[in-house]
């Protein structure tokens, strides 16, 4: 937390834990190349991939906004949602964002950048899953339990 108790504290920002193995992937393709051609197949599936994300990011983005709670480091967590995406899973915005690193890596195209897939989750898990689970316990309680108890954490 930040210290005012509003706030979750990552221990590192979402983007940072997904981009970077997806860009470290994508140098290793550039400077070693690829063992495997990942084939024609890549370019739909990457991009339907890709507009999966921006369907699913933007709905539940646009619940934030609809609910007024906070969704950047720093805005105060109001509420928990728990319509559309988030009845699904508890981290609707990092399936989304992982489904993202998997369609980029397809369409650069960058096998490592499949490979290190894991650790993005990790790094994920680790740096803001975590932390956020944290949080929403210690400022809901029971109500986030609950929560946790009825929808999977990712899907």
């Amino acid at each position: 937390m930040d210290g005012s108790g509003k706030t979750v504290g990552f221990r590192l920002w979402p983007p940072i834990a997904v981009g970077g193995p997806l860009l470290v992937g994508w140098l290793a393709t550039v400077l070693w190349g690829d063992p495997v051609d990942l084939g024609g197949w890549r370019v739909p599936v990457g991009s339907a991939l890709v507009l999966a994300f921006a369907v699913w990011n933007g709905w539940s983005l646009w619940l934030f906004g609809r609910h007024r709670t906070g969704l950047l480091p720093g805005q105060p967590t109001r509420e928990i949602i728990e319509e559309g995406p988030y009845r699904l899973s508890r981290n609707p915005l990092y399936v989304g964002l992982l489904a993202l690193y998997v369609g980029l890596a397809l369409l650069a195209p960058t096998f490592w950048g499949l490979v290190l897939l894991p650790v993005a989750v990790l790094l994920l898990s680790w740096g803001a899953i975590g932390p956020e689970e944290r949080f929403l316990h210690e400022r809901f309680g029971a109500t986030y339990d609950d929560y946790a108890r009825r929808v999977r954490r990712w899907l």
